[in-house]
């Protein structure tokens, strides 16, 4: 060997070699031998599966084995002799006659297309080897094995992703589609709403449009009863908007709702006045926005407001208020104003008084800069006939004696709420001094006492009162829970007074959180034998010892009755509901269910 060769030899670089690497080459055993050895496995294996599979089902040759293999000439000519075998069998089943006869009619119809095509499309049994659709890995086939897109099998691992996407896209979607029903229902039953039959043709329509209200370009000449209903439905939305708020204005209008003017700015509820000229109706609420530039826009375009509304106009100054009064004053009908902490003083009140003659409702709710002096100045209102009233800073009982003693003999509804230092002596001037109410309101009071409610229903000459609200008048002191001996608030000898003088034309009662009334007084009130035809809604909430033979005996004594509300009444259970009735609060009632005999469950 020359200098060059062995040099080579010698040079020659040889990298680390393995312990099996090592021992293969000791025992002359190649990588070839290793790989020939495996095809010859995989070539035996298939024969036996084929020889074992049933005849109907043929097996497929695995032509999509890895990329480095290559299908010999013996192995080529195996498999087309196999599948020559599994199309002669298939030729031979019915499914084949049956697709043959189907095919007769069709020009150039071919018996080998056809047994070839079901060759295909034949699914392998579970036992055989299958490749996956979506990632062609090759798997066993299972009984539970699915089927991808395309009509192929998948492996495990496809079929768990498969099925994650397909609950992903359905069952949020079902559980948000019935949440949102809930929550309708019960939105409807809070309402006192209770639907046994479809909606009207009507509400679906009034529906459809609030759903789609982005898209709407204008309401045409709809009645002045349906754009308040939409009013109504969009702000509980919280969807009115200056553009949205363009569809309610028509210049033949003269009155106006908007029942959340919440995302509203100033030069919004100009334009109300600017596009309504003569608008006469005005009902805003939530009108943060609505400024002393407002004000000065309708006294420059003299806008002939007759029913004013407003909720919340805290930015209108007394100033303004006042220069308004004196201005406008003397076309307001109706004036009711609330939820005011910054504006509306003793003062102004009193420019209400002198500007407004013809004055004949007026409500005044939660305003927080008004107190005696503005009672002292509502006395000069003597030809008001609707009057409410509920402030913030306290006021003195004889005050209060004072205003009821001038305004009440012409008062077809009076509402006093939250009155403290009201006493008996009120409920007597509202009893000598009131005779042509039809609507009271008297309400969370610790003051006066059950026989002072009891003797003004008794011998009353007025009539029969349509809506009474008493509630929350009861004694305080929780420490004792059947109250004093002589009844704080309105007790049982007030509410037989009550029921004995208005129940033949009742048709609202609310007397929620009068907790001195006995169960016995109920059950003697509420019996099914006395009947009450017009009374139609109720609060009793939070009067614990009202159980479900007394809520059962209101069904019976109200035949008109829609709503009662019961909440906190632990002893109404298992009550069946007629149907049309709304019972809210008890969350163990039965549905609306037609039966004869008594409302009660388990008959």
């Amino acid at each position: 060997m020359g200098r060059s060769g062995r040099r080579a030899a010698t040079n020659r670089i040889r990298g680390p070699q393995s312990a099996l690497t090592d021992f293969l080459a000791s025992n002359n055993i190649s990588a070839v031998q290793i790989r020939d050895e495996y095809e010859r496995r995989r070539q035996n294996a298939r024969q036996q599966e084929a020889q074992n599979a049933p005849p109907a089902a043929p097996v497929e040759e695995d032509e999509e084995e890895e990329e480095d293999q290559v299908e010999t000439v013996e192995q080529k000519k195996r498999r087309k002799k196999k599948e020559e075998a599994a199309v002669a069998k298939i030729k031979q089943s019915k499914a084949y006659q049956k697709r043959k006869a189907q095919k007769d009619d069709e020009p150039g119809g071919d018996d080998d297309e056809i047994a070839w095509d079901m060759y295909a499309k034949s699914k392998p049994l579970p036992g055989q080897l299958e490749n996956c659709e979506l990632c062609e890995k090759r798997f066993t086939v299972t009984a539970y094995s699915k089927t991808g897109p395309d009509g192929g099998l998948l492996c495990a691992k496809c079929s768990k992703a498969q099925e994650a996407e397909r609950t992903k896209d359905t069952k949020p979607k079902n559980q948000a589609t019935s949440r949102d029903k809930r929550r309708k229902t019960q939105s409807n039953l809070l309402d006192g709403i209770v639907r046994n039959g479809s909606k009207t043709l009507q509400e679906l329509c009034v529906e459809k449009v609030a759903d789609n209200i982005n898209d709407v370009e204008e309401f045409g000449d709809l009645p002045e009863a349906l754009l308040d209903r939409l009013s109504q439905i969009l702000s509980k939305r919280r969807v009115i908007t200056s553009r949205t708020l363009d569809l309610f204005l028509r210049s033949d209008l003269d009155s106006i709702s908007v029942y959340d003017c919440g995302k509203l700015e100033v030069q919004d509820y100009m334009k109300i006045f600017s596009i309504i000229p003569k608008v006469k109706r005005l009902n805003l609420r939530n009108a943060g926005q609505f400024k002393d530039e407002v004000l000065d826009y309708m006294l420059e375009r003299n806008v002939p407001i007759q029913h004013l509304q407003l909720e919340a106009a805290n930015l209108v100054t007394d100033v303004k208020w006042r220069e308004y009064f004196a201005k406008a004053g003397y076309r307001l009908e109706s004036l009711k104003l609330s939820w005011l902490d910054y504006s509306m003083d003793d003062e102004s009140i009193s420019h209400l008084v002198n500007g407004c003659p013809k004055l004949k409702r007026l409500k005044l709710k939660k305003c927080f800069r008004i107190g005696d002096a503005s009672l002292e100045a509502l006395t000069q209102l003597g030809h008001l006939e609707y009057l409410s009233l509920q402030f913030i800073m306290p006021t003195t009982m004889e005050s209060l004696r004072k205003l009821v003693c001038w305004v009440g003999k012409n008062l077809r509804t009076l509402s006093l709420e939250k009155f403290d230092n009201a006493d008996d002596e009120v409920l007597a001037a509202i009893h000598s001094t009131c005779t042509s109410l039809s609507k009271l309101r008297f309400c969370e009071n610790d003051y006066c006492t059950d026989r002072a409610f009891c003797a003004l229903f008794t011998e009353w000459h007025n009539p029969p009162l349509s809506h009474v609200d008493l509630s929350s008048n009861r004694d305080l002191d929780y420490t004792r829970p059947n109250g004093p001996e002589d009844p704080i608030g309105l007790a049982s000898e007030g509410l037989k007074a009550l029921m004995a003088h208005s129940g033949s034309k009742l048709e609202r009662l609310d007397i929620s959180s009068c907790r001195h009334i006995t169960q016995e007084t109920f059950a003697e009130v509420f019996d099914g034998v006395k009947q009450y035809p017009f009374l139609k809604d109720i609060n009793i909430s939070f009067l614990t010892k009202i159980d479900t033979v007394i809520v059962a005996g209101m069904f019976r004594s109200c035949p008109a009755m829609a709503k009662v509300t019961a909440f906190g009444c632990f002893n109404v259970v298992d009550i069946i509901v007629p149907p049309g009735v709304a019972l809210v609060g008890v969350p163990n009632a039965l549905e609306s269910i037609v039966q004869e005999g008594d409302f009660l469950g388990g008959h």
